[in-house]
């Protein structure tokens, strides 16, 4: 495997005693190169990479700062445009004009690795999500750390290729599909939303349409309340690694 041995210089200073960076490996397995982006939550500095290229069997590693709460995603089937020289991507895209997302959020449908990282060796804790729909397949496995759910998640199944008509984004060819919609993003509808009168989790049950995405991904997240089968922690200061095309 090719790797590359650059650490993005993700590491900040805290006030906290104790507190150490948990490290989250990248590779790429698809037979096609994948920009990862991250986003940082809770109103906390964003990272000093927010995104970056990934060729084909590449790894590379970022130092995350502890406590952290952010997402990950992968995007494809991007280039610059011969008009402007903006850097675009057809699925996952941030909108920043540049590798970069500098803060910005991927565009649905996104196949979602979220993170909430402790302090102090405390419990951690991650999942994949599809409720914002699936471009390419993912997993999330732990290194170290100690727990009954301290396991690997994975998405290794290939939505795209049982993805619903009604559902599909198709590549610039007009024929492939290269990401799968989530039933709320295309039809806006609070069964598929979980909003209104299914704002909760006894009123808003799975569809047709997310149980595609959850026969094909059974760890993932496949609408907002499937918690059971979707959430994994690990304690004790793990680190991880993320393969796209598991």
């Amino acid at each position: 495997m090719k790797k590359t041995s650059v650490l993005l210089g993700l590491t900040f200073t805290f006030l906290f005693c104790g507190v150490h960076p948990a490290t989250i490996t990248f590779t790429n397995n698809c037979p096609y190169t994948v920009w990862p982006a991250t986003l940082t939550g809770d109103n906390r500095p964003q990272l000093s990479s927010t995104g970056f290229q990934l060729a084909t069997k590449e790894t590379q590693s970022l130092n995350i700062p502890a406590p952290f709460t952010g997402r990950f995603w992968g995007r494809t089937h991007c280039s610059n445009e011969s008009s402007s020289g903006r850097f675009t991507c057809a699925t996952g895209d941030c909108g920043s004009g540049q590798v970069s997302c500098n803060g910005a959020g991927g565009n649905p449908p996104i196949s979602l690795i979220e993170f909430t990282l402790a302090e102090n060796n405390g419990k951690d804790f991650y999942d994949i999500s599809l409720v914002d729909g699936f471009n390419v397949p993912v997993s999330v496995s732990p290194q170290g750390g100690s727990g009954d759910n301290c396991i690997t998640a994975s998405c290794a199944g290939d939505v795209n290729s049982v993805c619903p008509t009604e559902l599909a984004v198709t590549g610039s060819d007009g024929g492939t599909v290269i990401a799968c919609k989530s039933a709320c993003e295309e039809f806006h509808q609070p069964e598929y939303c979980c909003t209104e009168n299914f704002r909760i989790p006894e009123t808003c049950k799975p569809t047709t349409y997310s149980m595609i995405f959850k026969n094909q991904c059974p760890q993932a997240y496949s609408y907002a309340y499937d918690d059971l089968t979707s959430t994994f922690s690990c304690s004790g200061g793990a680190n991880y690694a993320i393969t796209f095309c598991p």
